[in-house]
């Protein structure tokens, strides 16, 4: 079965077929959050710090860094701020460096500059994942010698110089064509994680039964493994995480293996635990039972945040990893 490892330091993180559901958070991204990237631009980083504790609290087993913010004082006094070949690689650096003194779970390298991801590799302990490459040929010629190099997996997204197809099938042949340059530079399958785009339920109402059938033919035919921003799905729609919570059990069952998503909703992550379980990735039951004490403190009055990170400390976190394994970085 397909299994593409990830390493920070101190802990291996496998997303594979016949493994739990790896959920990556995806909060530390300045994008559409102004105080964030305020805080960043006044070299402020509390809120990342914070994001990066209580997500792993609330059991996320990767972190997503992103660093598109925008400065928009310092532009007005430094016109190299308005661009992000300047602004993004020394931030991707200097967020890495404070989050990884922070937690022990590996991370994925989110820009779409180049320089950024190439430094966010200098500076990452491990395997991270790197976030991403689509199907343009530039792009491909930009990103995939940086996977090859690093000898990291990556994130294929299915769209390329024509934009973002409402046809599965041409998603499903972007991704192939990935799948196949990939290679092409020595890259295996297992290191490709495809993300075959989920696009708003609100807007195609065929946009769910889409998807599914998209991993399913991902997982048979090419037998990567995937991964989407999940909360596309309910985009535009009240009580949006009550749809997520339906979507990502169903996403699960048609073989989808991680989600780039927000780990401190406790409706989702239930859904995610169950999920777990069901599907028989989860021994026994026991990370149900001690999520279920979660939830209990969750009633009792306790934020969901504050209930998970007293069980982190209290040894109670869970999500199957294991120890570190050999880097395996060129």
């Amino acid at each position: 079965m397909t299994r593409t490892v990830l390493e920070s330091k101190t802990k291996t993180v496998t997303i594979g077929f016949d493994e739990p559901f790896c959920v990556i958070g995806e909060r530390i991204n300045p994008t559409g959050r102004k105080k964030l990237a305020a805080e960043l631009e006044a070299g402020d980083f509390s809120t990342v710090e914070r994001d990066a504790l209580e997500q792993v609290a609330c059991g996320a087993m990767v972190l997503d860094v992103n660093s598109g913010a925008v400065f928009t004082n310092k532009m007005a006094s430094d016109p190299r701020y308005a661009d992000n070949n300047f602004v993004e690689p020394p931030l991707m650096r200097e967020l890495i460096l404070r989050i990884q003194t922070l937690v022990d779970v590996p991370l994925c390298i989110d820009s779409s500059v180049p320089g950024a991801l190439e430094e966010g590799l200098r500076a990452c302990e491990g395997r991270p994942l790197l976030n991403s490459v689509t199907g343009e040929e530039e792009r491909l010629e930009l990103v995939l010698p940086l996977v090859k190099k690093y000898n990291v997996p990556v994130v294929a997204i299915s769209n390329d110089d024509t934009g973002i197809s409402q046809d599965p099938d041409v998603r499903f042949a972007v991704a192939k064509k990935i799948v196949e340059r990939a290679a092409d530079f020595g890259i295996p399958a297992h290191d490709v994680v495809v993300d075959p785009l989920v696009m708003p339920v609100g807007a195609m109402a065929s946009a769910g039964q889409q998807v599914f059938a998209l991993v399913r033919r991902l997982r048979d035919e090419l037998g990567v493994n995937t991964t989407c921003g999940a909360s596309n799905i309910s985009f535009g729609l009240p009580h949006r995480h009550g749809i997520n919570a339906a979507f990502l059990p169903m996403a699960i069952g048609a073989g989808m293996t991680s989600a780039i998503m927000n780990p401190v909703r406790a409706v989702e992550m239930e859904a995610i635990r169950a999920a777990n379980f069901l599907m028989n990735h989860d021994a026994n039951g026991g990370e149900w039972i001690r999520f279920a004490r979660v939830l209990e403190a969750v009633e009792g009055g306790k934020t969901f945040a504050e209930a998970s990170a007293e069980a982190a400390s209290a040894g109670g976190r869970g999500g199957r990893s294991g120890g570190r394994a050999g880097r395996g970085r060129a």
